[in-house]
């Protein structure tokens, strides 16, 4: 669920109003964008994924955190290194090299098949005429 939107980090762009499915934020005019209706996050992590800057924080819960958490302090968070981590891991940062081949599933896949080498098609099936199928 959405917790936090740093406010020294934001730049107010409102990729996160834009990208949120569930229309969880508010634009807010000269401002920071606010968490408007935050029962309706369905922890998605679009808006961490898509912020430029790393100022969102997604806690992977589908309940708002108790007060008091770790996880709702940015200093925190900074500090652990979290703000912005969902999109670290997809690594959408500037220059990042590829994660799709730390996927688990496409070294299964990769060692199940083995290269599968060229991909051939059958012939085409010669012509036959509606009436020699009858």
């Amino acid at each position: 669920m959405i917790e936090v939107i740093s406010g020294e980090r934001c730049i107010d762009c409102d990729l996160c109003v834009k990208v949120c499915p569930t229309d969880v934020f508010d634009a807010v005019e000269g401002d920071h964008p606010v968490i408007a209706r935050q029962g309706d996050c369905q922890t998605c992590f679009l808006c961490e994924a898509y912020c430029p800057v790393d100022a969102m924080f997604v806690a992977p819960t589908t309940d708002p955190l108790p007060i008091g958490s770790n996880l709702l302090d940015e200093r925190w968070l900074v500090d652990a290194d979290l703000l912005g981590g969902y999109r670290r891991d997809l690594g959408w940062n500037k220059g990042a090299a590829p994660t799709a081949g730390r996927d688990p599933a496409g070294r299964f896949l990769a060692s199940m098949h083995g290269d599968p080498g060229p991909i051939r098609l059958p012939p085409p099936a010669p012509y036959r005429s509606l009436s020699e199928l009858s």
